[in-house]
């Protein structure tokens, strides 16, 4: 099957722009870096949600849903941009969050609020010992409201976090076609693409898409926010297979394709790392671009890093997939990781 023939409803705004940073490849020394600015899809202050949404909405309403059911942290992207997309398609939506319900929302949860969610539901994060019972816990708990709705007469659909891995697939391997296309128009191609790695199904559509319209010869490498390195690959490896599966394609994937680095993620998923506040204060700083505290600053991080490193000696052009999640900038808990009174404010980041 072509991707084209995969049913979709269009909610973004395409192509999303692609950004040099000038500032940036002269401090690295190169190589010559942009960005893929999915932070700028135009609904709901953007993000890379928004092109799996729009397979995963065109299956629910194949199947004349009524209600979308969605899971997800407190600060959840995935929530917000699901909330927005179903309200562009007339459809309700109930979230389950993982977490503490605070007094005020803050960041995400208050545009959850805005945008006008019809129910969320809480998960208390002490009831388990540890975060993936937690995720486990959560994703069970928005099944059972699920079956709750349909008891009602309603016909729900479940949008797992992060949508389903082969909507994921299909999204970004139409992403990288997107990519190439911008790319050609300035005779350049890209080496390598660096991306944020969680429920990881945005890195397994850009490898997608490097087999489909690059023969495998754009590197995609994958900064983990939560999980593993070895068990990411086994799940981006998974993910592939089920894809290219639905696809029908004759494909095989050379194992170092599936590149991942773990080395980022500091104390744990959304916890706060000091490589993670000098990579987003970098970007602000030289380029003028705000990057998250929970995906793009890690992985801007390990960019910054891997660089540094020599991991990117040879290549002549980098581009960094800006995959969202600012309005996580504006969560009470982030204020003071970027600052705190009495603090000196120091000069230009370098």
């Amino acid at each position: 099957m072509q991707l084209g023939k995969v049913p979709r409803i269009r909610l973004g705004e395409y192509p999303t722009p692609l950004a040099e940073l000038p500032n940036l490849t002269k401090l690295l020394g190169g190589p010559r870096i942009f960005m893929k600015r999915e932070d700028l899809v135009g609904i709901a202050l953007g993000g890379n949600k928004v092109r799996k949404l729009e397979y995963a909405l065109a299956e629910a309403l194949a199947q004349r849903a009524t209600v979308i059911v969605t899971s997800g942290a407190v600060q959840s992207n995935h929530v917000r941009l699901t909330i927005a997309c179903a309200n562009r398609l007339g459809l309700r939506t109930v979230a389950v969050l993982r977490g503490e319900k605070p007094e005020v929302p803050t960041g995400n949860l208050l545009l959850d609020h805005i945008l006008g969610v019809a129910e969320i539901h809480w998960v208390d994060p002490k009831d388990y010992a540890t975060r993936e019972e937690l995720v486990r816990a959560t994703e069970a708990r928005a099944e059972e409201l699920a079956e709750e709705l349909r008891r009602r007469g309603e016909v729900p659909y479940v949008i797992p976090n992060g949508c389903k891995p082969l909507h994921s697939a299909i999204a970004y391997a139409g992403c990288v076609l997107e990519l190439l296309e911008q790319m050609r128009a300035m005779n350049l191609a890209p080496d390598v693409v660096v991306t944020a790695c969680g429920t990881a199904g945005t890195q397994t559509g850009l490898i997608l898409g490097s087999l489909l319209f690059a023969q495998g010869q754009i590197r995609v490498v994958g900064i983990s926010v939560s999980g593993k390195a070895e068990n990411l690959r086994a799940r981006i490896r998974r993910n592939l297979e089920e894809a290219i599966s639905f696809l029908g394609l004759k494909l095989s994937v050379p194992e170092e394709l599936i590149e991942v680095y773990d080395g980022y993620v500091g104390p744990g998923y959304a916890i706060p790392t000091a490589e993670m506040r000098r990579a987003v204060e970098l970007l602000a700083r030289k380029e003028g671009i705000l990057l998250d505290p929970v995906y793009t600053g890690k992985a801007m991080a390990g960019l910054l890093d891997l660089a540094e490193k020599g991991a990117f000696k040879g290549v002549e052009t980098l581009v960094f997939l800006h995959t969202g999640g600012v309005p996580a900038l504006f969560a009470e808990a982030q204020a003071p990781v970027f600052y705190s009174s009495g603090e000196t404010f120091p000069g230009p980041a370098v």
